[in-house]
């Protein structure tokens, strides 16, 4: 379905206001919002280093010291675990010119040419790619985190691959029947060492000022601090590494598409972080904004929204709402964590859900703490944010790779 320039509904009332105590505020769109999750949101609200009321996203749920699905202001501060350990995670959407009439039958050729080309889990390229080789040399990494030899050779052979986790490729059909490839990771191993190396750094730098946190995982670097820039430039390379990382293994995946269908030609991308920040200028202040699981939306901010790997995705385009710091939500969110997952649920219900859908079935009880029963309603996060985007397509997956070895 399209939808035109009026929002998806006119029942979105915009956030609820909840007070946290020591000045901070809490603006929540969540429709469905776990009382330790605010309780979580309401501490990072509190913190010394925020400057303003955070924002809580459709799909938030609780995460390492700042809630998954927040957006965090901050003026001359920076709290590197809010960003997170895979620095510019995100999201990358092609629309091609083919449909579902031009897929085969058997899309099984699909997912296992994905697989060839596209390393997951903790699989890596034996070697960088040509592609990986030239994006280096442009963007050499410069920073003062000591890094082994294997660190260094992993920051090549890593991008181009997918991870593990919540990672994963897709190849959709809109509902004009339009086939599109929606895929997401982040900035790998060197991302993860890169934000421990400053979230340790930060934590440091509090206990030496005796800065008050009511968790460690709220430290946080003053613009004066040494760590500062460091942590800045070292964040800004990850983002634009988790960026190019995305391109190249979308190309790859186009490469098989072409194998299997002949030619494939390319419409419009789409490519957005949800784990990042950036300086930008709000209700006539300058700030850090931090998305921990949110994207930009800015007005006609085009943006991907994944459900889970048996439901809906969403593209958006962002209606620029600045009580969110023109943000949205990441995807669907999760309702259960894994460990409960995997106990809750049975590989029996998994296939159930999966039905109709080309996937790596063999790995199902690896795969358990990602089955859709562990995620929240995106068709319910979706209403809850009609303020803050317009959906422009929907996605039904027919073939999903997920990031296991």
């Amino acid at each position: 379905m399209h939808i035109d320039d009026t929002p998806m509904n006119a029942r979105a009332a915009g956030p609820t206001l909840h007070p946290a105590g020591g000045g901070g505020q809490v603006r929540s769109w969540a429709a469905d919002l776990e009382p330790n999750t605010l309780e979580q949101a309401k501490r990072s609200a509190r913190s010394a280093a925020v400057a303003a009321p955070i924002a809580l996203m459709p799909d938030a749920h609780w995460g390492m010291g700042a809630t998954v699905g927040s957006v965090i202001p901050t003026e001359s501060a920076i709290i590197p675990a809010a960003v997170g350990v895979d620095i510019g995670c995100g999201m990358v959407a092609v629309e091609t010119d083919r449909t579902a009439e031009d897929l085969p039958d058997n899309l099984g050729p699909v997912l296992r040419g994905i697989g060839r080309a596209v390393p997951a889990g903790f699989d890596r390229h034996q070697e960088p790619t040509t592609a990986a080789g030239t994006w280096l040399r442009a963007h050499p990494l410069e920073t003062e985190v000591e890094l082994t030899t294997k660190n260094h050779r992993s920051i090549g052979q890593q991008l181009g691959s997918l991870g593990g986790g919540n990672h994963f490729v897709e190849v959709c059909l809109d509902e004009r029947n339009r086939v599109w490839v929606v895929l997401h990771s982040g900035s790998r191993g060197i991302g993860n060492i890169l934000a421990k190396a400053h979230i340790g750094a930060a934590r440091a730098v509090c206990v030496a000022e005796e800065r008050a946190l009511e968790d460690r995982d709220l430290a946080y670097f003053l613009a004066a601090d040494a760590g500062f820039q460091a942590y800045v430039r070292d964040m800004l390379w990850a983002q634009d590494y988790a960026r190019a990382n995305r391109e190249l293994m979308m190309n790859a995946v186009l490469r098989v598409l072409r194998d299997v269908l002949g030619t494939v030609g390319e419409r419009q991308r789409i490519n957005c972080h949800h784990n990042y920040t950036e300086r930008e200028h709000h209700d006539g202040r300058d700030f850090w904004i931090t998305r921990k699981g949110a994207i930009r939306a800015r007005t006609g901010d085009r943006g991907v929204i994944p459900g889970s790997m048996g439901t809906a995705s969403y593209i958006v385009s962002g209606l620029g709402n600045p009580a969110s710091y023109t943000s949205a939500s990441h995807g669907a969110g999760r309702r259960f964590g894994r460990r409960e997952a995997k106990r809750r649920f049975q590989v029996e219900e998994f296939e159930a859900a999966m039905e109709g859908r080309m996937w790596q079935r063999s790995k199902a009880r690896d795969l358990l703490d990602e089955a859709p029963m562990a995620y929240k309603d995106i068709d319910v996060v979706m209403e809850a944010q009609a303020d803050l985007v317009r959906i422009d397509h929907r996605l039904e997956a027919v073939v999903n790779y997920k990031g296991t070895s």
